[in-house]
């Protein structure tokens, strides 16, 4: 699988090592920034990362910052773009299966035990479609296409 992967300088560590898991697990990616620890404004790295998911060009994304929820509000902004925060391998489940969410938001400060459970479960979990696929379709009209 192909990612665009960003984080603010709160989310710079954890970045670290979810790139680290990326390559692990055989997936590619591009890193959107930043790229060291001074400070950043998250919308800037969310509205590169979700403008790439959304043209296409990669197949999902994973945003990272202190809490997760700045980065989700801010690719969520983009059309086309289900940004889901995920805290456990659940939410990741759900956020592919019902929603199709299409970027992983993760929160530096929630601490990094979970993290390779909530990549695996979001990056190997297929959207079911169905009574879900309708829902979507109501999102999609809320945000004009």
């Amino acid at each position: 699988m192909r990612l665009a992967i960003g984080s603010d300088h709160r989310g710079f560590s954890l970045k670290k090592l979810v790139t680290g898991i990326l390559t692990e697990r055989g997936h590619s990616y591009e890193d959107f920034g930043c790229y060291n620890t001074d400070s950043v404004d998250y919308p800037d790295i969310a509205g590169k990362v979700a403008a790439v998911v959304a043209g296409g060009q990669y197949e999902s994304g994973i945003l990272i910052c202190g809490s997760g929820i700045g980065m989700s509000i801010a690719a969520n902004k983009v059309k086309g773009i289900r940004a889901a925060l995920c805290h456990n391998a659940f939410t990741a489940y759900r956020a592919r299966r019902h929603n199709n969410a299409n970027i992983l938001c993760l929160g530096a400060e929630e601490g990094k035990v979970m993290v390779p459970a909530i990549i695996d479960k979001f990056l190997s979990t297929e959207f079911e479609g169905g009574r879900h696929q309708r829902r979507l379709d109501k999102m999609s009209a809320i945000e004009g296409g």
